[in-house]
């Protein structure tokens, strides 16, 4: 099973980042540089089982696990991007994988819920560089995930079972201890050691099920729309 999907947009963006900058169009588009983050306090431990607590702007809400659906039911999620609540039964790959299309999110919140951190990134508002310089945290890193995702109220979105953090720019330093305070952390996702990996006669990443824009709470009639927690 291949690790990541890599858009057009972000090989190009690689050729950026090693370049330092490019002329597309007759403007130069350096790319962003992402300082060290020194996030040894974001480390889950016994006394700070949750440490992203401590990080400004985070939203946490807490949901029931195991609530499946099959998948041609849609979710009436409160979030967006969702972070928790009913979710397909089929998770999708995450254990380092960096999607080239939107993905049907009631399989993304099913790889929260295994412990995953999934990074959405509006690709209308971000420059490949940018996009480039986000994959770097995913690509090849277990429990690590990341997608397109259109109509968000920011640039970037990080998402872990219900957490999430938007952020403006991909050096905000918050991105990193999320990742720190959040990823496999057991004291957070319902399901601890459950996989990222899947079968791909179950859930295709080179192939996904594509995104739709999710229903609104008016919409639920109980049979093919449910709402995010019953």
């Amino acid at each position: 099973m291949r690790r990541s999907v890599r858009p057009a947009a972000v090989l190009l963006a690689a050729a950026l980042l090693l370049g330092g900058c490019s002329s597309i169009g007759g403007t130069s588009a350096a790319a962003p540089i992402r300082q060290s983050v020194d996030t040894s306090e974001y480390v889950p431990s016994a006394t700070n089982p949750d440490p992203s607590r401590k990080i400004p702007g985070i939203t946490i809400k807490k949901f029931a696990g195991a609530q499946h659906v099959p998948s041609n039911v849609r979710v009436a999620y409160t979030h967006n991007p969702p972070i928790g609540g009913r979710h397909d039964q089929v998770w999708a790959a995450c254990n380092g994988v960096v999607y080239e299309t939107p993905v049907r999110v009631e399989h993304l919140v099913h790889s929260l819920e295994h412990g995953a951190v999934w990074i959405a990134y509006d690709p209308a508002r971000l420059s490949a560089a940018d996009v480039a310089a986000l994959a770097t945290l995913v690509e090849g890193k277990p429990y690590m995930v990341m997608s397109p995702y259109p109509e968000m109220a920011s640039p970037v979105s990080l998402q872990s079972w219900g957490h999430q953090l938007a952020v403006d720019s991909v050096t905000d330093p918050r991105i990193d201890q999320f990742i720190t305070a959040l990823r496999v952390n057991p004291n957070t996702h319902p399901e601890p050691n459950a996989s990222c990996d899947i079968p791909s006669r179950y859930f295709d990443q080179d192939d996904p099920p594509p995104y739709q824009p999710l229903p609104a709470q008016s919409e639920i009639d109980g049979a093919t729309i449910v709402a995010e927690e019953g």
